[in-house]
């Protein structure tokens, strides 16, 4: 069901979890808990954006880009528990956003997770959120999102 509802709003299968770009796992299960490592925004091995939030990007293409960190924290998720109907409550989402100087909107930014996160688990989707600007993010990424969930 939760596949179906991704498919339906991003219009293709959930993609395969990108592979790490470095020495880390994806995600871990302790319990009932997944974790993920950060997700960067990536689709077919490559970023759909580079740069600053507020120079090189509009806030609008950092909103995009942090929806598509959301569909690769439910896919490193989803190489753990191997199905997304297992997840009972989205807990966290720690969101850091590659901020230009003065750039002060990095909650609106999170929020293209959050409202993804929403449309897909409805109630069980309302979770706590950081949302942090940072002056970097590896290979240049607008934003970078961690992601912990309860399991059933």
């Amino acid at each position: 069901m939760i596949d179906e509802k991704i498919k339906e709003l991003i219009g293709m299968d959930l993609p395969l979890f990108p592979k790490p770009l470095a020495s880390y796992i994806p995600a871990m299960q302790v319990g009932n808990l997944v974790m993920t490592a950060g997700q960067l925004p990536l689709f077919n091995g490559k970023l759909i954006a580079e740069g600053k939030i507020g120079k090189d990007l509009s806030e609008e293409k950092g909103f995009e880009c942090a929806r598509m960190c959301a569909v690769n924290c439910l896919a490193a998720i989803k190489s753990v528990v191997l199905d997304l109907d297992r997840i009972e409550r989205v807990l966290k989402l720690t969101v850091f956003v590659n901020s230009a100087e003065n750039f002060h909107l990095q909650h609106k930014v999170a929020n293209g997770a959050s409202e993804f996160i929403g449309q897909i688990f409805g109630e069980s989707g309302k979770h706590v959120r950081s949302a942090v600007g940072v002056n970097e993010l590896p290979i240049n990424a607008p934003v970078e999102i961690e992601m912990i969930v309860k399991i059933k």
